[in-house]
């Protein structure tokens, strides 16, 4: 049971900033939805 769950996590997709597009490189299930760039503008 463990193991489908990390294999959950491993597969989700990569996060993508809502401005500009770049991805994001932080845990695809962080609640951030922009970028380091985008955030501090």
């Amino acid at each position: 049971m463990l193991e489908n769950v990390v294999e959950f996590f491993k597969n989700l997709p990569d996060k993508i900033c809502v401005q500009c597009g770049d991805k994001i490189e932080e845990q695809s299930e962080c609640y951030s939805n922009n970028c380091d760039k985008c955030n501090s503008l």
